[in-house]
């Protein structure tokens, strides 16, 4: 079984502009004589690879720990794209792939493009850069897809992975009442 590791490490990680990077304080040390280490945490929820629930753009929305997590784990299709697709192109992909859909490359998703991915129910988004929509004016690609409880997963690392189906794993940390979550997510081969 061959498994791809698609997330960024936490403390190198790309962080969206304005958001704070994360940082450790190892409260306890064994370096210091402490009987073990102990790492306390400091960092946005949306540092790193990472999952959006609804809660993010839309107030009293699902928050992280009420996503179904069936949208975040099952087959998915990774499909690589070398410059931005256009209407046309995603209309293709989305006839063949599954409803988990990762893209490779340097793509954001357009309003367009999320219209079109909610016409064909798609579960799950998930893209290398740090915001599925436009950096500049990320909330109507985010209104969008997360008004219809798309699971919408950024910064995932695809270098390694070939265009094709593969079982996704992509929980999110369980944060009661947080508006998105870093996760652990890996690409296992079909």
């Amino acid at each position: 079984m061959k498994i791809y590791d698609i997330t960024q490490e936490l403390f190198t990680s790309v962080v969206y502009p304005g958001d704070v990077p994360p940082t450790f304080i190892r409260k306890l040390n064994m370096k210091e004589g402490a009987s073990c280490n102990v790492t306390v945490l400091n960092m946005c929820a949306h540092n790193g690879t990472h999952i959006d629930a609804p809660y993010h753009f839309y107030e009293g929305a699902r928050s992280i720990e009420e996503l179904d997590l069936t949208k975040c784990i099952g087959n998915c299709s990774v499909v690589q794209f070398d410059k931005q697709p256009d209407v046309e192109q995603m209309k293709q992909v989305l006839e063949k792939s599954e409803k988990k859909l990762l893209l490779k490359g340097n793509v954001v998703v357009t309003i367009e493009l999320a219209r079109l991915m909610n016409e064909y129910n798609l579960e799950l988004i998930g893209i290398e850069g740090q915001s599925v929509g436009p950096v500049e004016a990320p909330r109507e690609v985010h209104l969008e897809l997360l008004g219809k409880e798309v699971v919408v997963l950024e910064g995932a690392r695809l270098n390694e992975v070939e265009e094709g189906n593969y079982f996704l794993s992509a929980a999110p940390v369980k944060l009661g009442g947080s508006d998105g979550a870093p996760c652990r997510a890996v690409l296992i081969e079909l």
